[in-house]
């Protein structure tokens, strides 16, 4: 079963967002997400992905939850800035953040959470000196980054993955 379903998660997530997508339960739909999800999965194994060990459940809620606050907070303060609202000009700029996070998936959830938070973009990651480059729409104080990014969400994602 193993061979057949490498990654029954994957697989199954793609089978669901098939059906999702086509928004019609039919046999031919559920024929063409099954084939989709068996061959999506079977793509999965030639990737090889490293075993991912989450840890600490409630540090992923609290994670979660400040994520949450941080894109509406920074929705409200985009939105000041190009309606013209913020009252100075902005400074955009690029911030260099020396990180101790080092496992794929923490490093992935990373990327997810600073480019999906509006006026921060991921750059660029240096894995062999493990710095972090971020673009900045409104940069006031480099150092007010470095720690938030690192005290917010480093912190957290280390106890979540290593």
């Amino acid at each position: 079963m193993r061979r057949l379903l490498p990654f029954p998660l994957a697989a199954a997530g793609l089978f669901v967002l098939w059906l999702l997508l086509n928004q019609a339960l039919t046999w031919g739909q559920v024929l063409l997400g099954a084939a989709a999800a068996l061959a999506g999965g079977g793509a999965l194994t030639a990737l090889q992905p490293p075993n991912a060990r989450l840890r600490r459940l409630g540090a992923m809620f609290h994670l979660a939850s400040l994520v949450l606050a941080d894109i509406i907070r920074s929705n409200i303060a985009v939105a000041r800035i190009v309606l013209g609202l913020a009252g100075r000009g902005r400074r955009p700029g690029f911030v260099h953040i020396p990180l101790e996070l080092r496992d794929p998936y923490g490093l992935a959830a990373l990327a997810c959470i600073i480019t999906s938070t509006p006026g921060t973009l991921w750059v660029n990651f240096d894995s062999a000196r493990g710095i972090l480059m971020i673009h900045v729409l409104d940069l006031i104080d480099e150092s007010e980054w470095i720690q938030t990014i690192k005290g917010r969400y480093e912190r957290l994602l280390l106890e979540i993955f290593e």
